[in-house]
């Protein structure tokens, strides 16, 4: 099966001011996303997806990767990702590199579970369930004002609302209010909003008072009361501390049970991490920004991490993803995969999440999920009592809805083989 094109497909970002006439309760999300579509000369075409920067990424797989997948196997997908990664890497492979590998892997897995007719959990390897149980990360959206709701004073009655659709898990991000921001020196704790709403990205904070803290944690003693201990609860870091006040925030959260502390610094320096997780009781988790299997091994062995949070959709796809995932059952330690990105990103994870022995749990975006998310792809993820589960159809199950195609705003590139021939 003979890779013969390769497509992308972006949007431009609206104005903010028409976005929050349109979504007032929601961020602008499909700006940051990219799409690739792989065709074949047996007219099957596979579905990848990634996110950030997608102006950047779609340069790399058009003028960086096309050489090497046009006119070659599609079912060769371990040589494809050797072959990009190592090209990549040859100049340093992590950003937006790893995002197009990642797209790309996904959609090469893709087709191979459609030339197959096999869903892409059979080719990994079969099931080890049937459906994974989903946290919530609170971001709002559509007919979910979720942010709004926990940060705003209403985090149990937002706690209880979930329950009642049987999601027992959600994450929130008490401290970041307190962080240094990217507005600039003369006002550091400044709002900067990008597509609508503000960006969770600041500078490491070196101060967080004990006011602050317990700031923080009046908001998981209302989940508590509201919900008599039923929610679990992940804290989110975003990077955003350093270690002493890491160490600060771990403590003032033994008492809650938390699901996990996640990414309460930068990822950069694993021996800040060795030491959190020495100095506290509460479960630490490495997430999405670290790339690859080499970088999860340094948190693995360490060890500094308790749970493992790849993202698939922008740390190498289904091809590196599940060593990530066999590397973590290695040292048995549970895995659960990021997605506050995209509909295709969420039913790659679905699809590693039945698949792998370690799953403990998924995120989701609740409002994505029962909203734009259905506006992309064919198919609508299934979500039942707190449960995912898949429709075992061929590949990936979705395809996108060829009215995306035609939206206003949408930018398609394609590269062909006649094309790469014409410029060698």
């Amino acid at each position: 099966m003979k890779i013969t094109r390769l497509e992308t497909i972006w949007f431009e970002a609206i104005p903010d001011a028409v976005w929050q006439q349109r979504s007032p309760h929601s961020r602008q999300a499909l700006p940051n996303n990219l799409w690739v579509q792989i065709h074949t000369d047996e007219g099957l075409i596979g579905l990848g997806e990634t996110y950030y920067l997608p102006r950047a990424v779609n340069a790399v797989i058009h003028d960086l990767f096309a050489p090497l997948l046009l006119g070659r196997d599609a079912l060769d997908i371990e040589n494809h990702w050797n072959n990009l990664f190592s090209l990549a890497s040859f100049c340093g492979y992590a950003g937006a590199e790893m995002r197009a590998i990642s797209a790309i892997d996904i959609a090469l897995w893709d087709l191979a579970g459609q030339y197959s007719e096999q869903p892409i959990y059979n080719l990994l390897g079969g099931r080890n369930r049937e459906s994974i149980s989903v946290y919530n990360t609170c971001v709002g959206f559509g007919k979910y004002p979720d942010y709004t709701a926990w940060s705003e004073g209403r985090a149990g009655e937002l706690a209880q609302d979930l329950l009642k659709q049987g999601i027992r898990a959600m994450k929130i991000w008490p401290f970041d209010r307190f962080g240094t921001t990217l507005a600039g020196p003369a006002n550091p704790h400044g709002r900067v909003s990008l597509w609508g709403q503000d960006t969770a990205a600041g500078t490491l904070g070196h101060f967080i008072s004990d006011q602050e803290i317990k700031s923080g944690i009046d908001i998981l003693d209302d989940i508590r009361r509201a919900t008599d201990g039923a929610m679990l609860v992940a804290i989110e870091g975003h990077a955003r501390w350093n270690l002493p006040n890491a160490s600060r925030i771990a403590h003032a959260l033994e008492p809650y049970n938390v699901m996990w502390l996640e990414e309460i610094m930068p990822p950069d320096n694993v021996e800040s991490y060795v030491r959190l997780k020495a100095s506290t009781s509460v479960p630490i988790c490495q997430s999405e920004r670290a790339f690859t299997r080499y970088r999860f091994r340094e948190y693995i062995e360490r060890p500094a991490a308790d749970v493992i949070m790849p993202d698939l959709s922008w740390g190498g796809g289904f091809t590196e993803t599940r060593k990530i995932c066999s590397l973590a059952d290695t040292y048995y330690l549970p895995v659960t995969l990021h997605d506050t990105i995209g509909p295709v990103a969420l039913w790659a994870a679905a699809h590693m999440m039945l698949h792998v022995p370690n799953a403990m749990i998924q995120e989701i975006v609740r409002g994505y999920v029962d909203g734009w998310y259905n506006d992309v792809l064919t198919e609508p993820i299934i979500l039942e009592d707190g449960q995912l589960r898949l429709n075992g159809k061929p590949g990936l199950g979705a395809a996108l809805r060829p009215e995306l195609l035609t939206r206003a705003g949408v930018h398609i590139e394609v590269t062909t083989e006649e094309q790469m021939r014409e410029r060698s």
